[in-house]
């Protein structure tokens, strides 16, 4: 897997991941200099090999066209089991895990990793079908918080739900139609459920949820991208805690 990008390759440098090498662009200098100097130095000290390759090496390596000047290569995404996610409780507060039903365009999950990260959140499920994985995309994204957000992939979402419930777990689903979200508690243990832009929270999906909220619209537009609704509901929760 490549990971992309100077804020990308710094998170990664951070999170110990066993790196297989670095592809740093040449320059004039002795050493890089700015960001791409703190990746060579963090990179060197953590005894990562480093190479040297003019800029059309690093432009045919590219997958997103937007490497600025670094690219690192690390084996596959490695992903966490549920139960990873759900002994992880970043907050004294109680557990709280996002769900993703049907989020196909790995730009939404990128962003959807990392509001789930900003959030505090304790890890994110995905399904193993009808979900975009985790690629070096969703990974740039992310701004580097895919590398420090336990992502677990589910042969099935709603088993997944139902786990959680027997763990403690609220569940709620955010969806039209349902109760206004800013008038809910949200202590103990909170899954919230995302969907996707078309088909939003799949029907069998919602009827195991505890509740469905719904974020008060004000304008003209019915529906918000689902990691801008995430974002509102994810803080909603946080605010809730405090």
């Amino acid at each position: 897997m490549k990971t992309e990008g100077r804020n990308a390759v710094l998170e990664l440098l951070k999170t110990g991941k066993n790196i297989d090498k670095i592809l740093l662009e040449k320059s004039d200098k002795a050493t890089p200099q700015g960001s791409l100097g703190l990746v060579f130095s963090q990179a060197r000290a953590k005894g990562v090999r480093i190479q040297f390759v003019d800029r059309r090496v690093l432009d045919k390596e590219s997958v997103t066209g937007k490497h600025q000047g670094v690219i690192a290569f690390t084996t596959d995404y490695e992903y966490y089991d549920l139960e990873d996610i759900i002994a992880e409780k970043r907050s004294e507060k109680g557990g709280f895990v996002v769900l993703c039903d049907g989020i196909e365009d790995v730009h939404n999950l990128g962003s959807i990793l990392r509001v789930a990260e900003c959030a505090g959140c304790d890890g994110v499920v995905i399904s193993k079908t009808g979900c975009a994985p985790v690629t070096e995309a969703a990974i740039r994204i992310s701004a580097g918080a895919a590398e420090h957000i336990k992502v677990a992939r589910v042969p099935s979402l709603n088993q997944a739900v139902e786990k959680l419930q027997k763990e403690g777990y609220w569940v709620y689903a955010l969806e039209a139609g349902g109760e206004d979200i800013y008038t809910q508690d949200f202590t103990g243990n909170v899954a919230l459920i995302v969907g996707g832009e078309d088909s939003g929270v799949k029907r069998l999906t919602k009827e195991r949820c505890d509740k469905v909220l719904s974020i008060p619209l004000q304008g003209r537009v019915n529906s918000l991208n689902a990691s801008v609704a995430l974002g509102i509901a994810a803080y909603e929760v946080v605010r809730g805690r405090r």
